[in-house]
């Protein structure tokens, strides 16, 4: 469910009319939800009624502050993936000790970062980054908590560049490396093992391949407490997917996964720990845009937007279906017609949807990608000397701009120019 709603044949944001920020603001934009980034949250935490657990919010899908802030006020935590992350997440009011830090690549640098600055643990991926943090904790007098991450060696039924959890995948430690690692980073110091750390992939369709990772964990948290290790928190990823496509089949819902879990994992009496991204924040935003030209050419036509794959690169890079819908509705009667949807980028690849049936479209209407509140703004970029486009928050009847679009001379600043061409 998402607050995006026709009202007298208008697309609104909650009670705010899309033609209104457009106005304001100019195209293209972002636009989120409160109301349905505070839903998605809710729908979580209920689903793990019951069992000790924590939410993690998944700060690569969208690390806008006013979103963060958002649902730190609900009571999430951050899972972040860089020091760039982890400054935002502190910038947003987040505490240390309601942050995890995953990824495979934590520098030495990020490390004395977060553990200056406090961090709840690190999901460590390697037993090389294992050492590492253990010779900077041990530097600096602190103690790293940690958990290990474990590739179960399941398939997650995704997009391959999205899939996580298999073994030819860069994260994780192999399940059969898993013990011998435990035992190396019991004996290292400035390191206290806390739990496992397991996360499959993104977008996810089917709880069968979440099953099949749980009972692995279970199993390996029950052999790792023989041989004498504290699994007390089990951080299970996060990856349950969308419906980008509102024709198709639902996926799972959240109480559903967590039955799941209550199946799976609920007997070891762990504290559950899940990072979503994409479900809080995916139907929580949109793109709006709007049409430049309708440009008739050899067997078929263009509709030609102003926001391009700069803005939102989820299409070119994965193939991804985003419903494109008009701002206004069209009148009664009307029938669509088939239009290969682009933007201005100097690249074929620039392409939306191709033959996508839309109704009649002319310069200046306004249209919304649906399902574009997760890595949309966050994967941009100003490729082709194109600015970052504004971002806004919607709160009932209001809006307010939450990242602006910077000027042309802004963007001309961050460039300089060497001493030998000053004149």
């Amino acid at each position: 469910m998402d607050h995006f709603i026709y009202k007298n044949g208008a697309l609104h944001a909650e009670d705010v009319a899309i033609s209104e920020v457009a106005a304001a603001v100019g195209t293209p934009f972002y636009l989120y939800s409160t109301a349905t980034l505070q839903r998605h949250f809710t729908v979580f935490d209920e689903a793990l009624d019951g069992l000790e657990h924590k939410i993690f919010y998944a700060m690569k899908a969208n690390d806008n502050i006013a979103v963060l802030r958002t649902l730190a006020a609900m009571g999430a935590g951050m899972d972040v993936v860089s020091g760039g992350e982890y400054a935002k997440a502190r910038a947003a009011g987040v505490s240390g000790d309601m942050i995890v830090f995953s990824g495979v690549g934590k520098t030495e640098a990020e490390m004395r970062q977060v553990l200056a600055g406090g961090i709840r643990q690190f999901n460590v991926e390697s037993e090389p980054e294992m050492r590492q943090l253990s010779r900077v904790a041990t530097d600096m007098g602190k103690i790293a908590k940690i958990t290990l991450r474990v590739n179960p060696d399941v398939d997650a039924k995704t997009h391959a560049k999205i899939a996580t959890g298999k073994s030819e995948n860069k994260f994780g430690i192999p399940m059969s490396q898993a013990r011998e690692a435990y035992r190396e980073a019991a004996s290292l110091s400035g390191l206290e093992v806390v739990g496992i750390d397991v996360h499959i992939g993104s977008q996810l369709t089917d709880l069968e391949p979440y099953r099949q990772a749980f009972t692995k964990v279970a199993e390996l948290a029950e052999a790792l407490r023989e041989d004498g290790h504290n699994i007390h928190r089990l951080d299970l990823g996060g990856g349950l997917g969308i419906p980008y496509e509102r024709s198709n089949e639902a996926p799972p819902l959240p109480v559903e996964y967590g039955q799941v879990i209550r199946e799976t994992l609920g007997h070891l009496e762990c504290e559950i720990e899940i990072e979503p991204g994409r479900l809080i924040a995916g139907n929580a935003g949109i793109l709006v845009s709007q049409v430049i030209y309708l440009k008739h050419g050899e067997g078929r036509d263009f509709l030609i937007i102003d926001a391009g794959m700069n803005d939102l690169i989820r299409p070119a890079m994965y193939e991804a279906h985003h419903d494109i819908i008009p701002v206004i509705e069209a009148a009664p009667g009307l029938e669509p017609a088939p239009v290969d949807i682009v933007g201005p980028i100097c690249e074929t690849g620039d392409t939306f949807s191709k033959q996508r049936a839309m109704p009649p479209l002319k310069s200046g209407d306004l249209v919304a990608f649906r399902s574009a509140g997760a890595y949309g703004a966050v994967m941009a970029s100003e490729y082709n000397a194109r600015p970052l486009i504004p971002e806004v928050l919607v709160q009932g009847d209001q809006f307010a701009v939450v990242r602006a679009r910077p000027t042309y001379e802004e963007m001309i600043s961050r460039d300089t120019l060497p001493s030998w061409m000053e004149s």
